[in-house]
């Protein structure tokens, strides 16, 4: 029977679609199970072959747990803010709504016909007013929640008040930016202005001065990994290191329970290691320094105290604000410039950069309490100001880049660690030895060292023992269009939050999304972006500073908002009233199976583990992590293609010097290329033997050609009188990035004709073949439009199918790995699917017989059903494909058609290939779909051999074999085997000497 794809794919997707097969009810006595791929964003290229993988592989085990009679939730929706949309309204003026429509559009046409079980409608949408009204409630919340360290938790902010109204600071134990002392007296006498602005020290969202990474060039300010050796990803423009008032997240409350939870995460290891290392646990101390002839002091995190009496320098982050005040007249323009300098690296390239030492000197110094030495205090940007605190005590015998720097300036190295090393040309690090040169350290180890030494500290009032973390509060603002608006105005300076009942906060039209003239975001051009507090609205930006009239916020939420609340709106995403029931969040709870890439390890990850933990610390959730297993996929990459166009360099007669003519036209296929590479040395010499026609080797011959045509090639050029020399055919090949559809049949033949007419510039290429073929140069890359690699997923479902896509993607290797895609490889598994679905007809009859199966079919299908079931409980995809493949094989050797064989073998292959199991199925005379039909349980009895073929050795030489029953015993295996008259031609009239039986396995008779 003919197996005719796309119409049966088309058939089921419909049906899947107008019956609504995978919307899930929240009303039901089922076990629950959530499984989620990561956030999509819906970019314009659309989908292409790698991008489906994770999903697929979600999808498989979604629809597994259905059929084990789970309650699925499996939604998805698409996160749909961002940069790339408002790029393209700067360059084209179309509406970053309009863009994004699009788009989706185009993402949910392309999943929907690989057949994805989603349950649809809870598709949301974060450019959504109906859902980002809720980010902004968030973001409210968290404006309003302090985080109290004795309780371990985010609290109302009414209940800080309270307290500052009964007793000032006295007895609290809050995170903060700044420690401020002050009774509830002076808190009641403040004003109104004094009061909002001390709670901002408190508040989990609050607005502060920060540096950020500022981006000119897109008018924003962009986040960590948004930024790569100091240009933008997204336009390659420069980014600057810059102070800006921005909205901050107080991420760092929650340091260490993000670390602690990481303990009880069914995660990828090397995933937490990654959060652990941006985390940046570390124990020591804070120390407080004099400086010299000054009122200021330096304080320092270190977490080796114990080598104090080393500390001959001091080193300040560019930025440290302290700069200023300890820079002398005679160093500012050295200084300045430095900081100019700095502002070009963002902080991943200053802690990535650990070889090239900087710095300036301030021209102050400050003293070691211990040693009372002057120590002159420099700036550098290996010191970041989002660490400790934003300054080092340099110990340079024991550190490695203070070393570095020593040695560069000429400063004093003391050894304080005791080793062997010549501490003057390299520094050593260890806690296993002992201190040398510290006093009343001497002779003690690390452990007992520190503990003295922090005792000392705290006793001279210059520090105390702390514990620091390297994570910074995530900056908040962008300064972008195409974000959440944050609900917030300003009265006299102040930030205010909107009232909830004024949620959404619409963005607003505006009619260029460039900054405004006056350096402001994009917002700032909106003609209506003025609060009304008296009628609580939103009215006429003419209207600002009327009395009651206030400017709102002009930055918008970074693109990590939405997506850190997302998973909760799928539980509950039509309500208008709540974020979600609480009922709901209690029954669907932590996200059972998340699936995506690596790259989210610590950002999108971080942000989503904290805002669940402060939903569950107000009460409005109640599990504390939001990912309960997480599954990296591997990426599927592309097979790029290349052509070698030749670029010559032709040598003057007179050796005066060397013309290259850039843009050749003239390409050389790869094996050529090759050939002119392993004979370089010889190149003249068969060029000179062809003239002289001697014999030449079928290589040397395609050489010799070859020379010829390139020579004819200069001289049509007008380049007569140089000549061509062995260097330029070696050095001189350009390689050329080719789209892989302009191969043949997928090889990798070029089509000649198609490249032609590709690009313009090719129109007039020439080729100089082998065996009249171009043969490209193929390597394995990461899938992106810019390598012209990307393989489209419509056009494998026209040509194989969804089902053979799914499949296939499977079959290419563990989920978690990355493996190169290749087209060919489709054929067989289109052909498995094939014979799967003919198993089914006799010719083009469809033909099920209702007759009980053999010992051998039951065999078969419980085989697959032990390996499939084992598999997917493991995440390994690619070998169920394979024992599909193998069990199919072995029922059509048996001509098998029994309903009790391939009823249950269509339940088993479903969640792999849906769309021809659910045909086979509706034909099999079930009207329901088969997405819900219970999965076929293992039965270990009917890989309960019968019997066994026992190979019968004679002194250890097997000469024949014998089936007996699996159930004899060995007495009885013995007499069978003594009584079999091949047997007695072998003893020969004999009685054996030995008899060894290993039951199922072995018979042995020793003669």
């Amino acid at each position: 029977m003919f197996y005719d794809h796309q119409s049966i794919e088309k058939k089921w997707q419909n049906f899947w679609q107008e019956n609504q097969t995978y919307k899930t009810d929240n009303t039901t006595d089922k076990p629950k199970y959530y499984v989620l791929d990561m956030f999509p964003y819906p970019s314009g290229a659309g989908l292409h072959v790698g991008h489906p993988l994770g999903y697929i592989a979600s999808d498989i085990y979604a629809r597994y747990k259905r059929h084990q009679g789970f309650n699925v939730l499996h939604p998805i929706g698409y996160d749909s803010f961002g940069l790339p949309a408002e790029q393209y309204a700067i360059q084209t003026g179309q509406h970053p709504a309009v863009t994004t429509e699009e788009n989706i559009t185009r993402y949910e046409q392309q999943m929907r016909r690989i057949g994805f079980s989603f349950d649809w409608s809870r598709e949301v949408r974060t450019s959504d007013a109906s859902y980002y009204k809720w980010t902004q409630w968030i973001f409210i919340q968290l404006f309003n929640s302090w985080y109290n360290q004795s309780t371990d938790k985010a609290e109302d902010i009414k209940e800080l008040i309270l307290h500052f109204e009964d007793h000032g600071t006295q007895g609290l134990s809050a995170v903060q930016n700044d420690a401020l002392n002050f009774t509830a007296e002076e808190w009641k006498g403040a004003s109104e202005l004094d009061q909002q602005d001390i709670l901002l020290n408190y508040r989990l969202a609050y607005r502060a001065e920060t540096t950020v990474n500022w981006c000119p060039g897109l008018g924003t300010v962009l986040a960590n990994d948004e930024v790569k050796d100091g240009k933008s990803e997204r336009g390659n423009y420069p980014v600057f290191q810059k102070k800006m008032m921005q909205w901050s997240m107080r991420i760092t409350a929650y340091s260490e329970r993000l670390l602690q939870g990481l303990n009880n995460l069914d995660w990828p290891q090397p995933l937490k290691d990654a959060q652990e290392y941006w985390i940046g646990k570390s124990q020591g101390a804070l120390v407080t320094f004099d400086v010299e002839d000054s009122e200021e002091k330096i304080s320092v995190f270190t977490t080796r105290p114990d080598t104090i009496f080393g500390a001959t320098f001091m080193v300040l982050a560019p930025e440290n604000p302290m700069v200023k005040t300890l820079t002398i007249e005679g160093q500012k323009e050295e200084v300045e410039n430095y900081i100019e300098q700095t502002s070009k690296k963002t902080e991943r390239d200053r802690m990535a950069d650990v070889k090239n030492v900087s710095g300036a000197f301030t021209g102050s110094y400050a003293l070691n309490p211990f040693t009372n030495q002057e120590m002159p205090i420099y700036i550098s940007d290996y010191v970041l100001m989002g660490y400790g605190t934003g300054a080092v005590m340099a110990v340079p015998a024991h550190d490695e880049r203070d070393h570095r720097f020593a040695k560069k300036f000429d400063l004093t190295i003391v050894n304080v660690i005791e080793n062997d090393n010549d501490i003057q040309e390299e520094s050593f690090d260890s806690k296993d030895s002992v201190c040398v040169n510290s006093e009343f350290l001497n002779g003690l180890k690390y452990d007992d060292a520190k503990i003295l030494i922090i005792g000392e500290i705290e006793k001279k009032n210059i520090g105390h023992g702390t514990t620091n973390y390297r994570q910074r509060d995530a900056i908040f603002s962008r300064q972008r269009y195409w974000g959440e608006p944050v609900p917030v105005y300003y009265k006299e300076g102040m930030p205010y939050t909107l009232p909830i009942s004024a949620l959404p906060l619409e963005l607003p039209e505006v009619e260029k999304y460039l900054p405004t003239e006056d350096g402001d975001p994009p917002l700032g051009n909106a003609k209506t972006f003025g609060w009304d507090e008296a009628n609580q609205k939103v009215v006429s930006t003419d209207l600002i500073n009327n009395e009651t009239i206030f400017p709102l916020e002009l930055s918008t939420m970074p693109g990590w908002a939405g997506s850190s609340w997302y998973f909760l709106r799928y539980m509950d995403p039509n309500n208008e009233e709540v974020f979600t029931d609480k009922n709901l969040s209690d029954y669907w709870g932590q996200i059972d199976l998340y699936i995506g890439g690596s790259e989210h390890a610590t950002g999108h990850l971080l942000y989503s583990r904290f805002w669940n933990m402060f939903m569950k610390d107000r009460g409005y959730i109640n599990h504390d992590e939001p990912f309960k297993k997480l599954i990296n996929q591997g990426m599927i990459l592309g097979m790029s293609a290349f052509v070698l166009k030749y670029n010559p360099l032709f040598i003057l007669e007179d050796g005066s010097g060397t013309i290259s003519i850039a843009d050749s036209g003239v390409f050389i296929s790869k094996n050529i290329k090759d050939l002119f590479d392993r004979n370089w040395a010889s190149l003249l010499d068969i060029k000179q033997r062809g003239i002289a026609n001697e014999n030449l080797s079928a290589d040397e011959q395609m050489l010799y050609s070859t020379m010829l045509s390139l020579d004819k090639f200069a001289s049509s050029k007008g380049y007569q009188g140089i000549d061509l020399n062995a260097n330029a055919y070696l050095h001189s090949f350009q390689k050329i990035h080719v789209d892989v559809f302009l191969l043949k049949g997928g090889t990798d033949e070029l089509d000649t004709d198609k490249f032609k007419s590709w690009r313009a510039e090719y129109a007039d290429a020439e080729f100089i073949l082998e065996d009249g073929k171009y043969i490209t140069e193929r390597e394995v890359e990461k899938m992106s439009k810019s390598k012209y690699n990307v393989v489209n997923p419509d056009d494998i479902c026209d040509e194989f199918g969804a089902d053979c896509l799914r499949l296939y993607e499977m079959f290419l290797g563990p989920l978690e790995q990355s493996k190169p895609w290749n087209t060919q490889g489709l054929s067989g598994v289109y052909g498995f699917l094939k014979k799967f679905y003919n198993l089914y007809y006799n010719g083009d009859d469809f033909e099920v017989s209702e007759d009980e199966p053999t010992k051998q079919e039951y065999k078969i299908l419980h085989t697959l059903i032990k390996k499939v079931v084992f598999d997917i409980d493991h995440f390994s995809f690619n070998t169920s494909v394979s024992q599909f493949m193998i069990a199919v094989n072995e029922l059509q050797k048996l001509k098998t058609n029994k309903r009790a064989i391939l009823e249950p073998l269509a339940i088993i292959v479903s969640p792999y290939a849906p769309h021809i199991a659910e045909e086979l199925w509706s034909k099999l005379g079930h009207a329901d779909s088969i997405e819900f039909a219970p999965f076929p349980a293992f039965e270990e009895k009917y890989l309960v051999e019968d019997e066994f073929d026992y190979p019968v050795s004679f002194n250890g030489k097997m000469r024949f074999k014998l089936s007996l029953s699996a159930s004899l015993s060995v007495p009885e295996i013995q007499e069978i085997a003594l009584a079999d008259n091949r047997t007695k031609e072998q003893l020969q009239g004999n009685y054996p000497k030995k008899v060894i039986i290993v039951p199922k396995k072995i018979i042995n008779i020793v003669l």
